[in-house]
This record gives C-alpha cells, sequence and structure tokens, in this order.
C-alpha cells in the first residue's frame, strides 16, 4: 500500500522524511526551491511550535519555516 503525502507540519521532531510536492502559487515555490527544497530531498525536523515556525535540516543546513509555508510542503516516510 502506498503512502500518502503529509503536510510537514504533521511530522513528529526527529523524524527524516521525503519531500513529494509543494502546493502553492508560483512566488511560494520557487522561495522554496532556492533554499533546496526540491522534490526528493531529505527533511528532518529539528523541533515544531504549534503554529511558530518549523526547525528543519536539509543537507546540514537548518532552515526555519513559517507555519503556513510548511503546511504547503508535502512529504512521506
Amino acid at each position: 500500500m502506498e503512502e500518502r503525502p503529509m503536510p510537514l507540519t504533521m511530522v513528529t521532531p526527529g523524524e527524516e522524511v521525503t519531500l513529494i510536492r509543494i502546493n502553492g502559487g508560483r512566488g511560494v515555490r520557487s522561495k522554496l526551491l532556492s533554499m533546496g527544497l526540491i522534490p526528493g530531498a531529505r527533511i528532518r525536523v529539528l523541533s515544531k511550535n504549534g503554529a511558530g515556525p518549523l526547525l528543519i535540516v536539509i543537507k546540514d543546513t537548518r532552515l526555519a519555516l513559517g507555519w503556513g509555508m510548511a503546511c504547503k510542503i508535502l512529504v512521506k516516510q
């Protein structure tokens, strides 16, 4: 059975996931792509704080994403 993509905000801190796609307009996709968030990239969630920023690691780089932007990033285990 194939796993369904879930928003990055649903990932438990400490877990590593694979980016599947980014939902959103051209501006949002362009910004995230420029930060290295491309389909197939492995992302590890360091911490999340309710509606606050989500702290992630991608390729040895730490990024803080706003909750709304993180909701647009779909990932799978």
